[in-house]
C-alpha cells in the first residue's frame, strides 16, 4: 500500500511554540533519506534545518519560505510516486495540526528548582521515570537550552535531567567555587537532592571537564560519559572568546563572540543574544563569569585535564567534536582516553550537538545502550 508521509513543523526544546521557514534546501521530486536536512527553519531561540525523519520521494512543499507556523504544521508532504496528485491535495486539505499541549503546561511541567547549599537550581527532566538517567551540563556561559536538539531525542530512550548550573541560565547567580572540583562536587550534591543514584554524563565544553572530574571523584555515581567538544583534553582554549563574552555588553559586542560558536553563524539570531545579553544583565553573573574564568582558565589556559585520567576508571567514554571548533582544538579529539569512541563531524564547530544534532543524539543513544 502506497503512503504519504508529512513533513512538520519540528519542536525543538520545551520552550518552542513556533517556527518560520526560512530556505528550502532540496526540489519536488527529490528522493530523500532518513537525516537529509530538507528546510531551514528559524525560532525565536536559533536556526536549524529540519532533517527528514523518514525516507521517501518528496512530493509536495506545502509551507512557502517566510511562513511562520505552529510546531506540528505540514510543511511537505512524501510519497511513493504511485500516489496520486489528487491523492496529495486531498491529504493537505484534510490535514489538521495537532494539538501541541495547552497554555504552557507540558513546558511548566517538565521544568522544577531545587535548593542545593543555599543556591536555588533550575533544571529539566524529561523521558521514562524508570532506568539509569541520562545528565546533561553545559558550558561556561551557556544553560540547559544548549540541548535542546538533544533532550526529547535522547528520552525516546532514557530518562533525562539537565541543569542551569550556578551562576548560568535562570540558576543562583552565585558560585559554589570556581574550580572544576568545586563544580563536580555541587553536581553530586544536586543529584542527591533529586535523589538519583547514577547518571549517563554528558557534558559540552567546560561541563564535559566537569563530568570528567565526576567520573574520577565519584565513580559510582557515573555509568558513562560522553564528551562533546570537551574541555579537559588539553591546555589550549581560546581565551579571545571567553574574555569577549564576558566583557560584552551589547549587541554589537556580543553577536560575533557567539558567532565563534558555529561553523555556520547564520545560527546565531537576534533573539538568541537578546536572551544571552539579558542573562548577562543580571545582577552577580558578570562577577561570577570573571571568577569562574580565572578559576578554570587562568592565564588563558585550561587549569586541568581530567578527561586525560578517564581510561583509568574503565568507564565507557564518547568523545564528539565539531572539526571547525574554534573554541577548544577539534586535534583534542586526539587526546580521547583508549578505548573511547571517537567522531569528529565535518561543518560543525563548537555546538556540534546543535548543528550535528540527529548524528550526536544517535551516537549518545547507542552509547548509553551499550553501557
Amino acid at each position: 500500500m502506497s503512503t504519504i508521509t508529512p513533513i512538520v513543523m519540528p519542536k525543538w526544546g520545551l520552550e518552542m511554540r513556533e517556527g518560520t521557514v526560512t530556505a528550502w534546501l532540496v526540489d519536488e521530486g527529490t528522493e530523500i533519506a532518513v537525516g537529509t536536512p530538507i528546510l531551514d527553519v528559524e525560532t525565536d531561540k536559533i536556526s536549524n534545518a529540519v532533517e527528514a525523519p523518514d525516507p521517501g520521494l518528496l512530493r509536495r512543499k506545502v509551507a512557502q519560505e517566510g511562513d511562520t507556523l505552529p510546531i506540528k504544521a505540514l510543511l511537505g508532504v512524501l510519497a511513493d510516486p504511485a500516489v496520486s496528485d489528487a491523492e496529495i491535495d486531498a491529504y493537505i486539505a484534510a490535514y489538521v495540526v495537532p494539538a501541541a499541549g495547552g497554555d504552557g503546561e507540558e513546558e511548566a511541567s517538565a521544568y522544577g528548582s531545587v535548593e542545593v547549599d543555599g543556591l536555588t537550581i533550575r533544571f529539566a527532566r524529561r523521558g521514562p521515570e524508570q532506568g539509569v538517567p541520562v545528565l546533561f551540563l553545559h558550558g561556561f556561559g551557556g544553560d540547559l537550552n544548549n540541548w535542546l536538539f538533544n533532550l526529547d531525542a535522547v528520552a525516546e530512550a532514557a530518562p533525562v535531567i539537565a541543569l542551569d548550573l550556578p551562576a548560568h541560565g535562570q540558576s543562583t547567580p552565585k558560585l559554589p567555587g570556581s574550580t572544576l572540583k568545586d563544580l563536580s562536587n555541587f553536581v553530586v550534591r544536586f543529584l542527591d537532592a533529586l535523589n538519583v543514584e547514577r547518571v549517563h554524563a554528558v557534558g559540552h565544553s567546560m561541563g564535559g571537564a566537569i563530568a570528567a572530574r565526576m567520573a574520577l571523584d565519584h565513580p559510582s555515581r557515573v555509568a558513562s560519559l560522553t564528551l562533546v567538544n570537551s574541555a579537559g583534553l588539553g591546555h589550549e582554549i581560546n581565551m579571545g572568546y571567553i574574555d569577549g563574552f564576558v566583557a560584552a555588553e551589547s549587541r554589537r559586542e556580543l553577536k560575533p563572540v557567539v558567532e565563534q560558536l558555529f561553523a555556520d553563524p547564520a545560527l546565531v539570531t537576534r533573539q538568541l543574544v537578546d536572551d544571552l545579553l539579558k542573562f548577562k544583565r543580571i545582577d552577580g553573573v558578570t562577577a561570577a563569569l570573571q571568577s569562574l574564568a580565572a578559576g578554570v582558565f587562568p592565564g588563558g589556559r585550561q587549569a586541568e585535564t581530567p578527561a586525560l585520567e578517564l581510561a583509568s576508571t574503565g568507564k565507557p567514554v564518547l568523545v564528539v567534536w565539531g572539526r571547525e571548533d574554534r573554541i577548544i582544538p577539534a586535534g583534542h579529539a586526539g587526546h580521547a582516553p583508549a578505548g573511547a569512541t571517537v567522531e569528529v563531524f565535518d561543518g560543525a564547530g563548537h555546538m556540534a550537538m546543535m548543528e550535528k544534532a540527529g548524528d550526536v543524539n544517535a551516537l549518545v543513544r547507542r552509547h548509553i545502550a551499550a553501557a
